[in-house]
């Protein structure tokens, strides 16, 4: 499909009608039961002391060191990803100057800066996902952009907005401390810096610190010359190549990969190719559709007219998971993200009386259209991958989006390959331990020169470890962790009472969408708002009200829509916080969010901005 195709809609996919579904339906549940661990995020290791370096060891910049700073500045933004570049760009749109962006990487990009991993590239439509294409006048070399361009396009926006000259990278924040005496957030770092701030962003993102699975004998490998790295760490010097592949150094290597969420379904085509021998240990397979990835037609990329971006983004919001029956609009992304919502909006439509359909017939028939797709992707597993044992291992049983989408033209074929050997650890439920000579699955020893970990990042664990800070301590004390502890509690999501002039950007409170930087832009224009606010009425603190923060609380409570049934029925992953569904409502991957839709949310903070009076703030 080129971009023109896509510019002008599609329709339904052929899927299969010869499905038992209550039949499947219960191997979903067994297949569930075996992969369910109790202790949930919890069997995951913290990245501190003998794993310190998988977090906070830079490969791709030397550290230099320097003198620390001690000085007072307006504002702080903690994170250089797209969140932090956003609220940079929207706080220098806004008149807000004096501003400082902190980052432990050696540049800015976030998580494009940490992943160059062979065969890094967005794995959702990047002339949706890529913000400020026209403002900064770039487009996508092509519709899964490389992650190389990605990262480029993120050093482009801290120069467009001149945010490289209070920049501090390489640069760790240990501890956020509210000083009621100035007025100020201090703010200590690992380079023994006290920075006093007026206003501090957290715009560390979603993405941002790299897990391991608690898999004994790490240590023990290591010290016995074995090899081992995260993907969001990758080491070229062991391996040669660049991002585009070519590991030559792997020629004479046996490497282990455990995970095989998006990040391994890029890398498995590469590894495969260039090791002497890969063995991939799966605990749940990833759905893998076929990716079409053209060139950005010129012709297409030519007729589009101002405001596309923003029309595209919208289009794709309606048509992805979260919305899902559109009538009206074509589907301009049209690929394997919306297929569910084209095929549901067909569904519908071919009813006898589209009109008279009810809310209970449309979950009834998306449950059908998702046992369809999902049959779909199984016999596509079937056909690609020639040994029978090894198909039915990579074959997904589970309902569509209970694990994170992916594509790819490489992945599956690589297992045909004679030295890649898939290794299923579900019955395990994870890889058993690593000795001195290799790693044990399955009561089995395969001895390896490599371990590589592309085991994902901080998600849904417990919220001090997300933040990676030591220490947040607002007024009187309070902190943040034990404040936040149980559930989340702010008003939009984006400010809490008890941390004046503090502001939060991800999944906590407010709008979700399928496309995470618009979910960012969002927040980044309301924080910015709020901020130039301050300023402009001479305030020295802004914080919610209580009555403001529980009223909020309250409005999301009272229109949540209860998705217990689905998350637990889902295969053990991030997108369920381990399969304890939304039992923690700050361990949610989607946090606890405003229900009526991210562009509802979107109005609903216009509409507060317009009104002017800043209701259920406290300036003072």
């Amino acid at each position: 499909m080129t971009s023109t195709e896509s510019a002008a809609g599609c329709g339904p996919t052929d899927t299969p009608t010869d499905i038992d579904i209550p039949a499947i339906r219960e191997r979903y549940a067994a297949e569930r039961a075996k992969r369910l661990r109790p202790e949930g995020g919890d069997q995951y290791l913290e990245l501190e002391g003998d794993f310190a370096d998988f977090y906070e060891v830079d490969p791709y910049t030397t550290r230099v060191e320097r003198d620390p700073i001690t000085e007072d500045v307006e504002v702080v933004i903690l994170g250089g990803g797209f969140a932090g570049l956003l609220a940079g760009a929207h706080l220098k749109k806004a008149g807000v100057e004096g501003i400082r962006v902190i980052e432990m990487a050696g540049d800015f990009g976030g998580v494009w800066y940490w992943n160059r991993f062979p065969g890094i590239q967005c794995d959702n439509d990047a002339y949706c996902y890529i913000p400020l294409l026209e403002e900064l006048g770039f487009m996508p070399s092509k519709k899964f952009a490389d992650g190389a361009e990605i990262f480029d396009h993120c050093r482009n926006i801290g120069k467009h907005f001149g945010l490289y000259d209070g920049a501090l990278f390489s640069t760790q924040v240990r501890e956020l401390r509210w000083e009621d005496d100035l007025q100020r957030w201090r703010i200590d770092t690992d380079r023994g810096d006290e920075i006093r701030a007026r206003f501090v962003v957290m715009a560390q993102g979603s993405y941002n610190r790299p897990k391991l699975p608690g898999i004994p004998g790490i240590k023990d490998y290591r010290a016995a010359g074995g090899h081992v790295f995260h993907s969001a760490r990758w080491d070229y010097d062991y391996t040669g190549g660049t991002a585009d592949g070519g590991l030559h150094k792997l020629a004479d290597k046996r490497v282990a990969l455990v995970g095989t969420g998006a990040t391994g379904v890029q890398l498995v085509p590469h590894l495969g190719r260039d090791a002497k021998e890969l063995f991939v240990f799966q605990r749940t397979p990833s759905s893998v559709d076929a990716r079409s990835n053209p060139p950005t037609d010129p012709k297409w990329a030519a007729s589009l007219q101002p405001g596309w971006q923003e029309e595209r983004k919208r289009n794709f919001h309606n048509w992805s998971p979260f919305v899902g029956v559109v009538f009206g609009e074509p589907d301009l992304v049209c690929d394997f993200w919306t297929e569910l919502g084209r095929n549901l909006t067909a569904r519908i439509a071919s009813s006898p009386d589209p009109a008279s359909v009810t809310v209970e017939q449309i979950m009834a028939f998306r449950e059908e259209e998702d046992y369809k797709i999902m049959e779909r992707l199984r016999r596509r597993v079937a056909e690609i991958v020639a040994d029978p044992v090894t198909a039915e291992a990579l074959k997904p049983y589970y309902r569509f989006m209970c694990k994170r989408p992916t594509s790819s033209e490489q992945y599956l074929d690589t297992f045909n390959r004679p030295n890649v050997t898939l290794v299923d650890v579900s019955e395990s439920k994870g890889v058993e331990r690593l000795t001195e000579k290799g790693i044990v699955a399955n009561g089995q020893e395969y001895e390896v020169d490599c371990v590589i970990f592309a085991s994902g990042f901080e998600i849904s664990t417990e919220i001090s470890r997300r933040f990676a800070i030591d220490q947040i301590v607002g007024r009187d004390g309070l902190s943040l962790f034990e404040h936040w502890r149980d559930d989340y509690k702010t008003l939009h999501g984006m400010t809490s009472r008890g941390f004046p002039n503090q502001f939060f950007m991800g999944f906590i409170q407010g709008g979700v969408s399928a496309n995470t930087t618009a979910m960012f832009e969002q927040q980044a224009e309301h924080i910015a708002y709020i901020i130039a606010e301050a300023q402009k009425r001479g305030a020295t603190l802004v914080e919610p009200s209580q009555q403001g923060q529980d009223e909020w609380v309250a409005t999301v409570r009272e229109l949540s829509i209860d998705n217990s049934a689905f998350e637990l029925s889902c295969t053990p992953g991030y997108y369920n916080n381990e399969g304890r569904g939304g039992q923690e409502r700050n361990g949610a991957f989607l946090g606890d969010f405003y229900s009526p839709g991210f562009y509802a949310f979107g109005d609903l903070i216009a509409g507060w901005r317009d009104n002017g009076d800043l209701a259920g703030l406290e300036l003072r």
